[in-house]
């Protein structure tokens, strides 16, 4: 059963771990990222922007099949199926079709529109024994067309909207979605710091988890960050283990064309990421 992100969140917090969010595309990678969780007996969080979403045929048949999964690959180990930069309207959806938390992504409106609709929000969520996440500055790169240069965001208006009840915290500390780019200056933990001074026992949440160097992670986790985002980091590692499955001929092979075999090297690489990872963020063992 899909549980909110709130109690696995608040574990890693107080345990200076943190759980990661897998986004998920695809079939393949749902059930890697679940049967990897399951092997390392760790919480995990499925994330579904809203291209993927839309990719995937719409939110409830990603509920339908993540639901599927947990039953019949018996999935005990707490997953929360969440909804990544979502907009207030994607929110609704996701509430609707039976995600179990959500993010609103409220980062480019004024603070004061930030504010009135995450309050909407809370109420919403609460309702439904959701968790919510909120943004405050903007975070780098591009993700679904949403661009950011990688601010990093004011602690008070982040303590603003920490205040409003939700359950965890997207400051942007410098971080940038993608691959970051050679004259990256790196993470701003003077921002986390003075954001997680002021929110307290909130759990901060890390976007644009691929690519930052394993101590800068570390140190983001000790300074209060308690859920990691990754996605481009399974795509890369997905799309090299295809590249030379086809480079070798080996669709050409017998029945190799099969999806079931033509797409097994890219599952397994996804399942060696999410457990590298999982390794990295402390969070083996913790379900």
């Amino acid at each position: 059963m899909l549980v909110s992100a709130k109690d696995m969140l608040n574990k890693a917090k107080a345990g200076k771990y943190a759980v990661g969010q897998f986004n998920i595309n695809n079939l393949e990678w749902t059930k890697a990222i679940l049967l990897t969780a399951q092997e390392l007996n760790s919480p995990v969080i499925l994330g579904v922007s809203e291209g993927a979403g839309k990719y995937m045929a719409g939110y409830k048949t990603v509920v339908g099949m993540v639901n599927g999964m947990l039953e019949e690959l018996k999935i005990t180990v707490p997953v929360a199926l969440h909804l990544d930069h979502g907009s207030y309207d994607g929110c609704l959806k996701c509430i609707e079709a039976g995600f179990s938390s959500i993010m609103f992504d409220g980062s480019h409106y004024p603070i004061d529109e930030n504010v009135a609709k995450t309050k909407e929000l809370v109420k919403l969520a609460a309702d439904h024994g959701m968790s919510l996440e909120a943004e405050v500055g903007s975070i780098g790169g591009e993700e679904d067309g949403v661009i950011g240069k990688g601010e990093c965001a004011d602690p008070n208006e982040c303590k603003a909207i920490a205040d409003l009840g939700v359950t965890m915290l997207a400051a942007g500390i410098g971080n940038i979605h993608g691959k970051y780019p050679e004259n990256w200056e790196g993470l701003s933990f003077e921002t986390l710091d003075a954001v997680q001074q002021l929110t307290g026992e909130m759990p901060l949440v890390l976007h644009g988890g691929t690519g930052i160097p394993e101590d800068m992670i570390k140190k983001a986790i000790s300074l209060g960050v308690a859920k990691i985002n990754v996605n481009t980091e399974c795509q890369l590692a997905f799309a090299a283990a295809t590249r030379t499955y086809v480079e070798e001929g080996k669709d050409l092979q017998g029945k190799g064309f099969d999806p079931r075999k033509l797409l097994a090297p890219g599952f397994e690489a996804i399942k060696a990421t999410v457990k590298e990872k999982m390794e990295l963020f402390g969070s083996v063992n913790k379900a």
